[in-house]
């Protein structure tokens, strides 16, 4: 199963009502996959921030709700999302975030990693099809018990990957009652001051109840040896490339499992963490004593693999490519937007560019797009 399929099986496993999402790579497939399922209600939203905020309405209804887009399109999203995280939910509220390291369809290579500790929100990360369903029914889980929205992130290489996931009747979930509560929903000083405070209290309780998750975990081989700490895909490539180290993997991006990843270096020779852009986690454990080595081996930019991993640590370098000529994407045939592009080129008009496809407006033989920021700039 798809893995995108599967977030999306899992959601109506877990009884999602609504799901609300803008398209972009990698996260689309889960919206498509999630509209053909049966009694649910799923809507292609005109922005990211409209699709937040139509689940997040779900979700103060009694509705358990979703909401889904790409890396860039969290930025859009942040405005509800730093808002949510203190008002909290009523039914259960989970926005899946898919990052592209490589920047294979994106124009920035940003770590959504950030936007979970800075808005005081929850962060699953599943390293594959199985867990990606299973962790959005453990998303709702925290959602509902800890009174906040959920943060899942994948990334490119797990959201297109395949793998085999067990299927289970969905759960009946009741909607729950809302009630008419301005101190929780009215984010206005008075009330979000005494909110924060809220969430300050909820930041603790995570931080402590995280290193007993089961998603959070030591896998030892042979203790007083290497250790790797490491989180989706980057998982997987850990386990292909170095099968006899000892790993702690980490189910929750934030909070991150603190005492647990303590104890696990306690028991290994030296420590390294293994992760895909920013030193997110590395700075985190750095930061309450964990001695670690990190991004001193591996780049800030782009996706790690099974055979940088072995690069690394064994010596073994990896093929040279073969020579493949390039195969640059085209506009679809029949696209409106090729007319256009050639009549703004034919009379040398200067055009600000919107992202999306419409990028392929600035390379030849169109070559009519002077900037691509955002929507126009």
């Amino acid at each position: 199963m798809l893995t995108n399929k599967a977030i999306a099986r899992g959601a109506y496993e877990a009884g999602v009502r609504v799901l609300s999402a803008y398209p972009g790579t990698p996260s689309t497939e889960i919206a498509e996959h999630f509209a053909k399922m049966d009694g649910v209600y799923a809507e292609w939203a005109p922005n990211e921030k409209v699709a937040v905020e139509v689940a997040l309405g779900a979700s103060v209804a009694g509705a358990r709700a979703m909401a889904c887009m790409k890396h860039v399109g969290l930025n859009v999203a942040a405005d509800p999302l730093f808002t949510a995280g203190y008002t909290g939910v009523n039914g259960g509220l989970v926005i899946v975030v898919a990052d592209d390291p490589g920047m294979h369809s994106s124009q920035n290579e940003q770590d959504s990693r950030f936007y979970a500790r800075s808005a005081h929100v929850p962060m699953f990360e599943p390293s594959d099809a199985s867990e990606a369903k299973e962790f959005v029914k453990l998303a709702y889980e925290t959602s509902e018990r800890y009174d906040t929205p959920v943060l899942l992130r994948i990334t490119t290489r797990v959201a297109h990957s395949h793998g085999v996931a067990e299927l289970v009747d969905k759960q009946e979930i009741s909607l729950k009652s809302y009630v008419k509560d301005p101190k929780k929903y009215v984010c206005m000083p008075a009330n979000a001051i005494e909110l924060h405070k809220r969430v300050e209290a909820r930041d603790v309780a995570l931080l402590k109840d995280v290193n007993e998750f089961s998603v959070n975990r030591a896998e030892y081989t042979d203790k007083n040896q290497i250790g790797v700490v490491c989180a989706g895909a980057v998982y997987q490539y850990v386990k292909e490339a170095l099968p006899n180290v000892n790993v702690y993997k980490v189910g929750t991006s934030y909070p991150l499992p603190l005492e647990g990843i303590k104890e696990f270096s306690k028991n290994v020779k030296k420590l390294y963490v293994i992760e895909e852009l920013e030193p997110y986690m590395e700075d985190a454990m750095k930061a309450v004593g964990i001695a670690c080595e990190g991004k001193s081996l591996f780049s800030v930019q782009g996706e790690l693999s099974t055979l940088k991993i072995r690069e690394k640590f064994e010596g073994v370098s990896s093929p040279a490519p073969e020579s493949v000529p390039a195969r640059p994407p085209v506009m679809c045939a029949g696209c409106p937007h090729r007319g256009l592009f050639y009549t703004l080129k034919k009379n040398k008009l200067t055009v600000l560019g919107a992202i999306g496809c419409y990028t392929l407006g600035a390379v030849a033989p169109l070559a009519a797009v002077d900037t691509v920021i955002c929507m126009g700039a």
